[in-house]
Order: C-alpha cells, then sequence, then structure tokens
C-alpha cells in the first residue's frame, strides 16, 4: 500500500511534462488494473436536501424556507429504491446534507414527524429498509461522521463515502467557499476519513478541483488520503472532481477548471495513491471524459439509468451502452462492478457486517464484479 511517488517532485509540478506524467500514470493503472474501466450502476437517493454549511458552489443544498426543501418519506425512498431495482441497478446511494437539525428547527420538525431527533437514525432505518424490502446494497454519503455514528450505519451499509474535497483552511476564510460550514474544515473531514479506517470501513474520497485551492494543496490533499490507507487499507476509490458553474450559486462567475488541468490532477493522484485505490472521475461533468483514461483512471463512478445526478442536475448521465462504446474504441472493456469493491469481498476481514457481504457475494462474479452486465446483456 505503498505510493509510487517519482524519484523528483518535478514531475508532479504544476508546470511540468504532462505527457511524461500521463505516461507514468497510465503504467500505473495498466499494471494495477489492466484495460477493464468499471462503473457501479445506481439509483441515487437524496434524502434530504437541507444541510447545515452553505457551500460556494453548492446547488444541491436547499435552505428550510425553500419549496424545494423537503426529507424524502421511507414510502418515496423505497418507490425509488424499487424503480431502480427493476432497472437493474445494485447500488443505492444514500446523498444527504449534513446535520441540518442542528441549525433548523425546520429540519428539526421535519425529522420529529417522522419520529427521529437525529438524521443519521434516520438514514440507518432507511439502510435497513432498503434491505429488508430490495436486493440492492446502501452506499452512504453522509459527510462528516463520528464514531458512533460510523458504528450505527456500518452494519446496515455495504460502504461509504465523504469527499475530503481539499486540506486548504485559506478555503473557510470570509468570502471563501467553505466560509462557515462546519463540516469543512479540513481538520473535521480528516478525522472522518481516519475513523473510517479505524471502523474498516470500505471508503470512498476525492478532490474538487478548481474551488480556490493551489496545486500544492491538491497535493497534499492526495498525500493525506494516502497516508491514511497506508494505516488502514479501507480507501477504496479516489474521485477527482471538476467544480461546474451552476446560475443559482454563489461561484457563478468563478472559472472552471480547464481539461489539462483534470488530466494533470488525475495523473498526479493516479502516481501518489497506493496502485490498490480505484482512481475515478465523474464522465457527466465534461463533454470530453474519454481523454481521462489517458491519464491514468479506471472507474466512472455511480451512474443512473433512472435518477438525475442531484449534485449537478444540469449535467445528463451518460447512456451505458454509448459509454461502453466509446471505451471500447479507446481499447478499454467496460464493466459493471458493486458499490464495494472485490478486494473487500474475498477475504474476511471485518470490513463489511457478514450478511451485507453475503448478500454482495451473491451479486458477484468469480472476479468480484457484478455477475449481471446489463449494459451487455451478460452475468460476469
Amino acid at each position: 500500500m505503498t505510493s509510487h511517488l517519482p524519484s523528483t517532485g518535478a514531475p508532479l509540478a504544476e508546470s511540468g511534462d504532462l505527457d511524461a506524467l500521463m505516461a507514468s500514470a497510465r503504467q500505473i493503472r495498466d499494471a494495477a488494473w489492466g484495460r477493464t474501466i468499471t462503473y457501479s450502476r445506481k439509483a441515487f437517493v437524496p434524502l434530504t436536501n437541507m444541510c447545515r454549511d452553505t457551500c460556494g458552489y453548492c446547488t444541491f443544498v436547499k435552505h428550510p424556507s425553500s419549496p424545494e426543501a423537503r426529507i424524502m418519506t421511507p414510502e418515496q425512498v423505497l418507490a425509488e429504491a424499487l424503480r431502480g431495482e427493476r432497472e437493474g441497478c445494485k447500488e443505492l446511494l444514500f446523498s444527504l446534507g449534513e446535520k441540518p437539525e442542528l441549525r433548523y428547527e425546520a429540519a428539526r420538525k421535519g425529522l420529529e414527524r417522522l419520529g427521529y431527533a437525529r438524521l443519521t437514525d434516520y438514514l440507518r432505518d432507511m439502510c435497513a429498509l432498503v434491505l429488508r424490502e430490495t436486493s440492492l446494497l446502501p452506499h452512504v454519503n453522509a459527510g462528516t461522521l463520528t464514531d458512533d455514528e460510523i458504528d450505527l450505519l456500518k452494519p446496515v451499509s455495504a460502504s461509504m463515502g465523504m469527499m475530503l474535497e481539499t486540506v486548504s483552511r485559506r478555503l473557510t476564510r470570509k468570502g471563501q467557499p467553505h466560509f462557515a460550514c462546519p463540516d469543512k474544515t479540513p481538520v473535521q473531514r480528516l478525522r472522518t476519513l481516519e475513523r473510517a479506517g479505524q471502523k474498516r470501513v470500505p471508503f470512498t474520497t476525492g478532490l474538487l478541483i478548481g474551488i480556490g485551492e493551489t496545486w500544492e494543496e491538491r497535493i497534499e490533499a492526495l498525500q493525506a488520503i494516502n497516508a491514511a490507507h497506508a494505516r488502514h487499507g479501507h480507501v477504496q476509490e479516489v474521485i477527482i472532481q471538476n467544480f461546474q458553474r451552476k446560475p443559482d450559486i454563489e461561484m457563478a462567475e468563478h472559472p472552471e477548471p480547464g481539461l489539462e488541468d483534470m488530466l494533470r490532477t488525475i495523473a498526479a493522484a493516479r502516481i501518489i495513491l497506493a496502485p490498490e485505490i480505484s482512481l475515478q472521475a465523474p464522465p457527466n461533468l465534461s463533454a470530453r471524459h474519454i481523454a481521462y483514461l489517458d491519464a491514468g483512471i479506471n472507474d466512472w463512478g455511480g451512474i443512473s439509468p433512472v435518477t438525475i445526478d442531484f449534485i449537478n442536475p444540469q449535467h445528463e448521465w451518460p447512456e451505458i451502452r454509448s459509454l461502453a462504446r466509446s471505451c471500447d474504441a479507446a481499447e478499454f472493456e467496460l464493466r459493471e462492478r458493486l458499490t464495494v469493491y472485490p478486494r473487500y469481498l474475498t477475504g474476511d476481514e471485518g470490513f463489511i457486517n457478514a450478511s451485507v457481504r453475503a448478500r454482495a457475494l451473491g451479486m458477484a462474479g468469480g472476479k468480484g464484479l457484478a455477475r449481471e452486465q446489463r449494459h451487455i446483456g451478460e452475468t460476469a
């Protein structure tokens, strides 16, 4: 679980030779992952779009006074889960704002009407509902979590996630995108990443680039992720996500990172991170996403055939069969995986609750990917 850093710092410099950087990244990717690129077929359930944080780039979060603010009911959660199940989804992604009940009375009252005082407790029961009533595997993206919250959620989820985003404390200052966002302070994000490792949770994290961070801060964030993984072996995938302008955000005029910036960051991530950590970038946030293959990615992340990308609603998911054809033209084979990666299924090391692991094993083929490959009508 060691990173493959170049012998000098020059190749990872912001102005270094991009072609050489990408070639090094491809070599690492090909040795570890071959010419297979994966994705997870998912249903996306935004359990609540209220949040106590008000990030300058976020369009997902709605103030409780907005008519769009809501907490999904169990009936709504189950309806979305069943719809995903009918379309061959294996993953149920729970995404939600962070701890809105700690800031807003409307959020507290909304939870009380459902019989709960804490959002995490409600999330736990919705995961249990999905496990009980469907064949799907819950993946929980609930942001920062305490030890007891991780203990609560681990028995009812196959994997968890939280974007580290950045380690820049500058971005928490007034006028910056993380100002007055208690859950976006780097120390809190890093503590959750560490706790997930200590609790042996298969974990997804990543960087959001282009929000004002420096190149050096990106490298520092990648090194922090890799160091946590070296201690615990729990980071199953890292996402490199590019900031996108949206008309209804504070950063509506902020410049977006270009393709070269994405390629350089992806390649640097592949070089810094341990080879067994999957590296992904969202295919719906760039029309030129196939170029990411040349920078070292091996995964496209979750793609939904039934629900929009609620985080980036103006960017449609690619049609999966079309994505498969594009990958084939680039000499990659697109394969569907589960929300939990194969290496966490093959050993009994306490990473997954026994009953959830048994379900995942029943959905997996011989190589640990999804047995049913819906986009090509095969079993793996």
